[in-house]
């Protein structure tokens, strides 16, 4: 007999022996409170056709859904160790809350990683360490190029993109507002320069995506004038143009109907309730030559500030051709953020987050050694951006050959984020990945503002006693010999013998032998 017919057979039986024993009209009102919904969830589900669990076993099969839909929850907090944790585990999530609150962060009985796994990492420390007091405590990297006008006295670890619409307002508001405490930058993300982004004052680099919000025309093409309009905002200290992002690269995007609201119509230069799809490949160029141009453009409409573009490295000969561009036009970007095929997002095929697009450190390599085969690296700041959660983090990246780094994920742990994976389904239960009002209120803007900045300025702190261990004064000093990788249980590399060095000029000298 099928679970299904036991089901009815049973809630007859209940009814009978319910209305055999007491007088039934005495006794409805507990029947209906009690046995009731359960009889009627359980009939429910034997005439529905969409989960055959269900229709099979009525009102036990729901505990399936139940279940499914906590797991991440009992995975985090009753299964998961500390180090197994994805995407990020709790020794680095543990990490972020303890310095974004300023409670003490020393961990006791040693280390939790095995350092002889293959994969472990570390930096040499030096037994001539320097005084952290030689230190600049605050280093900064001046980013504009020959052509800049404005160039701006970036902080070694900034915000990277995230726009309102994906965060809610109260969260753009506490990171704009902790980056103005902190002395550093904030990315608007693609989604345009909103009220929420200049409330704080907080310094901005204004993303333009390929929809082109906040500086488009009705047709979705870039506009000029409103470019200009927004490029010369005060708060806008550098302008990013985004070829492509590591969570999901060459894919493009939608703002359904139901989401473009008045607000968010108003910001992006779209219209509102109706749906607006960013394309997956810019219409202002159409080779490594107009990007070129495009940049130049930029440069003159923001009078001179800081304009560079943002890739997660895909085919390599296309970033050897945006090279060689430079080489022929002389038009250089200020700066170039590479971004990793790790990236984050609510909105990414699974496909795009898994296989698609080189990871950050890969990438960074290859464009860096990219840049000086060129002779172009002195030029051209370098952004690394990607899953950068501790000082080490940021010091591996510098040692590869970035000047600063941005973070999104740790800046949203920072400001609350629980990594309930919530994101995409505007559920997010802290306020952070939210539009729904209700949640939102949760977040409140000065504590996180606080937080946020407590982050930053600790893992600033600790960058400058992971330098002075390591003997250098200046970012500058680290280079990828202080860094050594486990390849094999018995077999170490350091990241100059994994990520080779390019000479400078090298790729030129080949091009001039070429046309020989």
């Amino acid at each position: 007999m099928k679970a299904r017919e036991i089901f009815i057979l049973l809630s007859i039986l209940i009814l009978g022996i319910v209305a055999a024993i007491y007088p039934f009209w005495n006794n409805v009102l507990w029947f209906m409170v009690v046995l009731g919904p359960l009889i009627l969830v359980g009939y429910f589900d034997i005439f529905q056709r969409k989960h055959s669990i269900r229709r099979n076993f009525p009102v036990i099969g729901n505990l399936r859904f139940i279940l499914e839909s906590i797991r991440p929850e009992i995975m985090q907090y009753f299964v998961e160790n500390d180090t197994d944790g994805r995407p990020i585990n709790r020794l680095d999530r543990s990490l972020i809350y303890q310095r974004s609150k300023k409670v003490n962060d020393t961990t006791p009985f040693g280390t939790q990683l095995n350092t002889y796994d293959v994969g472990y990492e570390w930096i040499d420390h030096s037994i001539y360490a320097r005084n952290r007091k030689e230190i600049d405590h605050d280093p900064r990297v001046l980013i504009g190029g020959a052509d800049c006008l404005q160039p701006y006295a970036a902080s070694i670890m900034n915000i990277s993109a995230m726009s309102f619409g994906s965060l809610s307002k109260n969260a753009v508001l506490a990171m704009n507002k902790g980056a103005k405490m902190g002395g550093f930058a904030q990315n608007t993300g693609e989604g345009a320069i909103s009220p929420y982004h200049l409330q704080y004052g907080g310094d901005l680099i204004w993303q333009i995506g390929t929809g082109y919000f906040g500086c488009r025309d009705k047709e979705g093409n870039f506009n000029p004038v409103t470019f200009k309009e927004n490029a010369n905002t005060p708060s806008v200290k550098m302008i990013e143009l985004k070829i492509s992002q590591g969570a999901k690269p060459g894919h493009g995007g939608i703002l359904p109907a139901s989401k473009n609201t008045e607000e968010i119509a108003a910001i992006r230069h779209v219209e509102p309730h109706t749906t607006v799809h960013s394309p997956n490949t810019h219409s202002a160029f159409k080779n490594a030559t107009e990007l070129m141009y495009f940049i130049k453009q930029m440069r003159e409409l923001s009078n001179g500030k800081p304009i560079g573009f943002k890739m997660c490295i895909g085919k390599q000969s296309e970033f050897i051709d945006i090279c060689e561009a430079m080489v022929e036009t002389g038009i250089k970007p200020d700066f170039i953020t590479i971004d990793g095929g790790e990236g984050g997002t609510g909105a990414a095929p699974v496909e795009f987050s898994n296989a698609i697009g080189i990871p950050l450190r890969d990438g960074l390599a290859f464009a860096v050694n990219t840049l000086r085969g060129y002779d172009l690296r002195k030029d051209i700041s370098i952004v690394a951006s990607g899953k950068v959660f501790s000082s080490f983090d940021i010091a591996r990246l510098i040692a590869i050959g970035a000047d600063t780094v941005a973070c999104a994920r740790a800046m949203m742990l920072a400001t609350g984020c629980i990594q309930a994976l919530q994101c995409h389904k505007n559920t997010c239960p802290v306020g952070v990945a939210t539009q729904d009002k209700r949640l939102m209120k949760g977040l409140d803007v000065e504590n996180k503002a606080q937080r946020v900045a407590n982050f930053h300025s600790q893992s600033v702190y600790s960058f400058i006693e992971l330098m002075a261990a390591s003997g250098v004064v200046t970012p500058k000093e680290l280079k990828r010999v202080h860094i050594n990788r486990r390849v094999e249980m018995d077999k170490v590399k350091k990241y100059n013998e994994i990520y080779p060095l390019t000479e400078v000029g090298s790729l030129l000298k080949e091009n001039q032998l070429h046309h020989v």
